[in-house]
């Protein structure tokens, strides 16, 4: 088990390292760079920058240097903690983003939860109750959460519970917590906004995982040692859930993997109709005007994320099957 773990981590940092130079270069490919997009915004407004300052924070920036000796002078300060400073917010990158990706993990994290809460046991149910009234229940809501556009729900949503309740959704926490240390009123005040965009985040995917389990435990339960635990006078909940439901959980923790920056990366829109303060408004900011440090830091981050999530589900992977972890042998 430890030698699965030690190349699986290997494997994560060559991965972190690939992704690193690509979505350094995705960022650079655009023409011009920032101070390009800096000077066309100032002479749309009739304003003009001195050619001596743009040369000197072209030179501060290495804005002019090929592309490898920029990509140096970033991952070597990503390593030593330095992600270097935002061109459009003159602050340190790490500032900017440090409570966006916390508010992105811990909004993103309650969703997975959710998730996975709700669509184990539906997901069970269904397939244990093939054709029942429940079975159809559940896969009429299950197209609709496929079918319905997260930012379209949330509209939904906030419409709703305004002219319903005369409550507005937008934001993660009251005027009065968002600068506040976290605190018990403080954590009441979160969940009591974060309810909204966690059910928006959790819809689509709690679908897609309900009609995963359900195609999955019924191709399970067909299976000749089914029959046989059933032969042997075990009980039937018993038999669907040691047997069946544990090998069916194998293509739900695969997809780990790709959960955490799939929801960060689908909230963009969500976060800037419901107001979050996220990663993901902040990424499409950076993105729009070239401001390659806060951008290249954001998706290293939720590249980060990717891989571990794959790591955990390598893991559980192989602690459920053994025939994983055993495989290469």
């Amino acid at each position: 088990m430890v030698g699965f773990i030690v190349r699986r981590f290997i494997a994560m940092l060559l991965t972190l390292l690939a992704v690193s130079i690509v979505a350094f270069a995705i960022i650079q490919l655009p023409p011009g760079d920032f101070l390009t997009s800096y000077i066309a915004q100032l002479a749309s407004t009739g304003d003009q920058v001195d050619p001596r300052v743009i040369e000197n924070l072209r030179a501060q920036y290495g804005l002019g240097e090929p592309f490898y000796v920029q990509y140096w002078k970033w991952i070597t300060g990503v390593v030593q903690g330095n992600f270097g400073h935002s061109f459009e917010w003159k602050r340190p990158v790490w500032e900017l983003i440090w409570g966006r990706i916390g508010n992105s993990i811990l909004l993103e994290g309650l969703a997975v939860i959710v998730m996975w809460f709700v669509a184990l046991p539906i997901g069970i149910y269904a397939a244990v109750r093939k054709y029942s009234l429940g079975d159809y229940l559940s896969t009429i809501l299950g197209f609709i959460g496929l079918a319905v556009p997260n930012f379209l729900f949330a509209l939904i949503l906030m419409y709703l519970a305004y002219t319903w309740f005369g409550t507005t959704l937008g934001g993660l926490f009251s005027p009065e917590f968002e600068m506040a240390r976290w605190s018990l009123p403080r954590v009441w005040d979160f969940l009591s906004h974060a309810w909204a965009p966690v059910l928006v985040l959790a819809t689509a995917g709690t679908a897609e995982l309900i009609r995963i389990l359900r195609a999955n435990l019924l191709d399970e339960m067909k299976k000749p040692y089914v029959v046989t635990a059933r032969a042997k006078g075990l009980p039937e909940w018993k038999v669907i859930l040691k047997y069946p439901v544990r090998l069916a959980l194998n293509p739900l923790i695969s997809t780990i993997g790709w959960l955490l920056p799939a929801l960060v990366s689908g909230s963009v829109i969500v976060s800037v109709v419901m107001n979050l303060p996220t990663a993901g408004p902040m990424l499409l900011r950076s993105l729009t005007t070239q401001d390659m440090y806060l951008a290249g830091a954001i998706i290293l981050l939720l590249s980060v994320l990717t891989v571990i999530g794959t790591l955990i589900s390598d893991i559980l992977l192989a602690l459920i099957d053994p025939r994983i972890r055993y495989g290469a042998r």
